[in-house]
């Protein structure tokens, strides 16, 4: 499963299964790829493209579901605010706002912004993987003590009773939190491909190159954009 979040500029979508849209700032796209997917992602104008892309591991007997997909305008996606903190929440929950999006793997994706001097104490369950990346300013993460991280930088977190940052700036600070529970199961990676075995990998190449077991409307689908390929 793929969530992209817009960010400056505009990205068109369009795939075999008939799927076309554009998404702009803000708005959000979702695809689960399932059994496989072919589709063309291209900027829609001139100028700079920003976004973020987030891919999210199907546990074994969900990775030959139908493929989905679906939008969501910048004005539809749940906010809170309290205390100088606001966030947007792409998946899971916050400040008591939960998300509509559902992710067949337990997932939070979360567009924190914070003013100067607010602070941010964000629950992650204990069992699950989760990361920081700083988007704009600088911040303080997990001790008042600790060094400030500046945009573009990435922080893994351990395991833990969750997040806890400060913006002792100036200027606000805004950053993604993205955690999820671990599946447990091996992961086999090539090039588009992600399954369980060598062999799985090994029988989707195949059912591709021969456009069979879901890729029969590969054989004669093309795009007015550059093709890319999502398993």
């Amino acid at each position: 499963m793929k969530l992209v979040l817009g960010d400056q500029g505009a990205v068109t979508h369009e795939d075999f299964e008939g799927h076309k849209g554009t998404i702009g700032a803000g708005d959000l796209q979702w695809m689960t790829a399932g059994r496989g997917i072919v589709h063309s992602e291209m900027p829609a104008a001139q100028g700079t493209q920003k976004g973020l892309q987030l891919w999210i591991n199907l546990s074994s007997k969900h990775k030959m579901i139908e493929p989905k997909y679906q939008e969501m305008l910048s004005k539809d996606i749940k906010e809170a605010a309290k205390d100088g903190v606001k966030v947007r929440v792409i998946a899971g929950e916050a400040l008591g706002t939960k998300s509509p999006i559902y992710t067949r793997t337990p997932t939070m994706y979360l567009d924190f912004t914070l003013k100067s001097g607010a602070i941010l104490q964000q629950p992650i369950q204990i069992s699950w993987n989760a990361f920081v990346y700083v988007l704009e300013g600088e911040g303080i993460f997990g001790s008042p003590k600790s060094l400030p991280v500046t945009a573009h930088h990435l922080l893994l977190l351990g395991s833990g009773d969750g997040l806890e940052a400060w913006n002792k700036s100036s200027k606000p600070l805004r950053f993604i939190l993205i955690g999820g529970e671990p599946l447990g199961e091996p992961i086999t990676q090539y090039g588009p491909f992600v399954m369980n075995t060598q062999e799985e990998i090994d029988q989707t190449i195949d059912d591709f190159d021969n456009c069979v077991n879901g890729f029969e409307k590969a054989r004669h689908w093309s795009s007015g954009d550059a093709l890319s390929l999502d398993f």
